[in-house]
C-alpha cells in the first residue's frame, strides 16, 4: 500500500486577499478536492485552511501547497487557476512553475524579522486550536505557573520593549505604574483604532492572528491586577472583530478567559467596544471617554491614564502590535526580543510599506535597519525606476525623510533628529512626480477634519494651515507665507491640548525643512515644479513630436486642442481646463507639461 500523502493548502484570506477573490478560490479548491476523490483515498489526505495576511498583499491571492512538508507558494491566483493547481500539483506531484511566486518574493521576506507576524498567514485565525499547534498560550500558562506579576512586569522591561501605537514608551514601565497606583477595579484595553491613512498593520494582526493579542492581554492583565478588559476597535474593520468575536468565545471556551483561568485565582475577560469613527479616539484620553459613553476628546495629563484611566480607574492602553508582542517574550525570553533592534529600540516594527515602492506590503523588520534597505531591497524600487524623492513615516503625525537621507536608521530616535516619528507603523514612498507642497495639505486636510475641536490651537490652527496650504497650491501664494507656516506650526504644536494637535504640523515643517524650493517655485514662480498642482499647471505640444493624429483632440472635453489632420496641433489655453487628458493620451510624448 502507498505510503500516506499529508497535503495541506493555506488560502490567503486577509482583507486584501478577499478583496482579490480569495472566498472563490477557497470554494474551488474545496469542490475540485471532493471531484477528485481526494479526501477519501488511503494516499492523500487534503486539508484547505483559511490564513490570514501573508505580507505582499500586492500578489494576492496568495496560496501555499505544503505536500509533506514541501511548500510552493503561488501568487494571484484566481478560482478558475485551482483546477489545474489540482490536477497538475496535487494529483500528479508537478508544481505548475508558471504560477509560482518569482524571485523578487523571497527578497522580499528575506531582510524581514516575524515576531508579531510570524504566525500570520500560518494559522487559521478562526481555529483557536490552530494557535495552540504553534506554541499559543503556552505563554499564558508559563506566567500563571511560574511567575508573580512582578516577574513578569520585569521580563518584559528586560526585554525593552516600547508602546508600537507611536509614542515608543517603555511597556513594562507603564505596566509597572498601573500596578502600583491605587484603586480598584484596574483596567487593560487595546487600542486597536487604527485610524492613519495607508495604515492597516493593526487590522491584519487581528485579522490574521487574533489571539496573540487576546493572550497579549490576558498576561498584561495578570501583570497589572485588571479583572476587565476592553479592545476598542473601529468599525470599520468588519473582518477584524468579526475573527475577534471568534477569538474571544473559543478563548473561554478552552479556559483561558472568564473566572479562575486555568484554574488559578485570576479571573479576567474582555468586551469589544466598536469605536466611534474618529481619528482622534486613537488618543488614549479620548478613547477613554468613548468608552465611558461620552464624546470622544482629549483630556490634559497628567494624571496619566496609569494612575486614573477609565472610571477614574488605574488603567493600561497599550497598542495592538504592543500586545502581539508579549507572548512571544515571555515564551522566548527577554534577551531573545533585546537581540532585535538598536540599544534604544529594542525588537521589531511592523510597517505598512506603501506608495511609489514596486513591492507593496506589510513588513516586520528589526529597528534600526536601513530606510534603504526597506526601500530598495524589500521594496524592490521605485515604481517606473524614477527617482525616489521621500518617504513619509508615522502617517499624518509624522514627517517626510528626504532621498539624500536614504541610509538613515529607522528607529525612535533616528527618526525624531530627522524631524519625523516612526508613529505606528505608516510608510509612504514618494517619487518625483510627488508634490511635496501638496502633499503637506493632503495630510493637513486629514487633521483638519478629525480635530475633535476641543482646543484652539489644533481647531483654528490647523484650519489657518490648511487655508494658507491650500492658496499657495491654487497659485495664490504670498510673499511671507513661509514664516507664517512655520510660526503658526510651532504655536500649534506647543500650545495643542493632545497628540493629535501637538504633531499635526509635522508633515508642515518637514516639508518646508527639506523642500523649501517647492514652497518657493509655488509662491513666487507659480510652479509647481512636480506637475500636481492643477493650477499651476499648462499643457503645451511640442510641434516637432505632434504626428497630426488627433487622437489628443478627440479625448479633450473642453474643445482646447485644433489643428489638422497629420498637421501639428495647439492647444488655446484660455479654454483648457487642464484635466491632463492629452497628456495620459499621446503616444508620442508630444504634450508638455509645465
Amino acid at each position: 500500500m502507498m505510503q500516506e500523502c499529508n497535503i495541506v493548502i493555506k488560502v490567503c484570506m486577509g482583507t486584501g486577499g478577499i478583496a482579490a477573490g480569495g472566498t472563490g478560490v477557497v470554494s474551488a479548491f474545496n469542490e475540485e478536492i471532493k471531484a477528485a476523490g481526494i479526501n477519501a483515498s488511503v494516499e492523500k489526505n487534503c486539508s484547505v485552511h483559511n490564513v490570514g495576511c501573508r505580507g505582499f498583499c500586492a500578489r494576492d491571492v496568495l496560496v501555499d501547497v505544503i505536500i509533506d512538508g514541501e511548500k510552493t507558494t503561488y501568487e494571484y491566483i484566481k478560482s478558475d487557476m485551482v483546477p489545474r493547481i489540482v490536477q497538475e500539483h496535487i494529483l500528479q506531484g508537478q508544481a505548475v512553475g508558471d504560477w509560482e511566486v518569482k524571485e523578487d518574493y523571497h527578497t522580499f521576506h528575506e531582510k524581514q524579522v516575524k515576531v508579531v507576524l510570524s504566525d500570520c498567514g500560518e494559522v487559521d485565525p478562526e481555529d483557536i486550536e490552530s494557535y495552540v499547534e504553534r506554541g499559543g498560550y503556552e505563554a499564558l500558562k508559563k506566567v500563571l505557573a511560574t511567575m508573580t506579576p512582578e516577574e513578569t512586569i520585569d521580563l518584559i522591561k528586560a526585554s525593552g520593549l516600547r508602546g508600537r501605537g507611536g509614542a515608543g514608551f517603555p511597556t513594562g514601565l507603564k505596566w509597572e505604574f498601573a500596578r502600583k497606583a491605587p484603586g480598584e477595579p484596574k483596567y487593560l484595553i487595546c487600542n486597536a483604532d487604527e485610524g492613519d491613512p495607508g495604515a492597516f498593520m493593526d487590522r491584519s494582526v487581528i485579522e490574521g492572528n487574533p489571539h496573540s493579542v487576546i493572550e497579549g492581554m490576558i498576561i498584561g492583565a495578570y501583570a497589572i491586577g485588571a479583572l476587565k478588559g476592553y479592545v476598542y476597535i473601529r468599525a470599520e474593520y468588519p473582518l477584524a472583530v468579526e475573527r475577534l468575536k471568534i477569538a474571544l468565545d473559543q478563548a473561554r471556551q478552552r479556559g483561558f478567559l472568564g473566572n479562575r483561568i486555568q484554574e488559578r485565582d485570576f479571573n479576567f475577560d474582555i468586551k469589544i467596544k466598536l469605536g466611534a469613527g474618529a481619528f482622534v479616539c486613537g488618543e488614549e484620553t479620548a478613547l477613554i471617554a468613548s468608552i465611558e459613553g461620552n464624546r470622544g476628546m482629549p483630556k490634559a495629563k497628567p494624571p496619566f491614564p496609569a494612575q486614573k484611566g477609565l472610571w477614574g480607574k488605574p488603567t493600561v492602553i497599550n497598542n495592538v502590535e504592543t500586545l502581539a508582542n508579549i507572548a512571544y517574550i515571555i515564551r522566548n525570553g527577554a534577551d531573545w526580543f533585546a537581540q532585535f533592534g538598536t540599544e534604544k529600540s529594542k525588537g521589531t516594527k511592523v510597517f505598512a510599506l506603501t506608495g511609489k515602492v514596486k513591492n507593496s506590503g506589510l513588513i516586520e523588520v528589526p529597528l534600526g535597519i536601513a530606510l534603504r534597505e526597506i526601500v530598495y531591497d524589500i521594496g524592490g524600487g521605485i515604481e517606473g525606476d524614477r527617482k525616489l524623492k521621500a518617504v513619509q513615516t508615522g502617517g499624518p503625525s509624522g514627517g517626510c525623510i528626504t532621498a539624500d537621507m536614504i541610509d538613515i536608521a529607522v528607529d525612535y530616535e533616528s527618526l525624531a533628529k530627522a524631524g519625523s516619528i516612526v508613529g505606528s507603523g505608516g510608510m509612504v514612498v514618494m517619487d518625483e512626480t510627488d508634490c511635496m507642497v501638496n502633499i503637506a495639505k493632503y495630510f493637513l486636510e486629514f487633521t483638519q477634519a478629525e480635530s475633535c475641536g476641543k482646543c484652539v490651537p489644533c481647531r483654528i490652527g490647523t484650519k489657518r494651515l490648511l487655508e494658507i496650504l491650500e492658496r499657495i497650491t491654487d497659485g495664490r501664494g504670498r510673499p511671507g507665507d513661509m514664516d507664517l507656516l512655520e510660526k503658526l506650526s510651532n504655536d500649534i504644536r506647543s500650545a495643542s491640548l493632545c497628540g493629535l494637535g501637538q504633531t499635526a504640523p509635522n508633515p508642515v515643517l518637514s516639508t518646508l525643512r527639506y523642500f523649501r524650493d517647492e514652497y518657493e517655485a509655488h509662491i513666487h514662480e507659480k510652479r509647481c515644479p512636480a506637475g500636481v498642482c492643477k493650477n499651476l499647471l499648462t499643457y503645451s505640444i511640442l510641434e516637432e513630436f505632434c504626428k497630426g493624429c488627433t487622437m489628443c483632440a478627440r479625448v479633450c472635453p473642453a474643445g482646447a486642442i485644433v489643428g489638422e489632420k497629420k498637421k501639428p496641433h495647439k492647444i488655446i489655453q484660455e479654454i483648457c481646463v487642464k484635466c491632463g487628458a492629452c497628456f495620459e493620451t499621446c503616444k508620442f510624448k508630444a504634450i508638455k507639461k509645465g
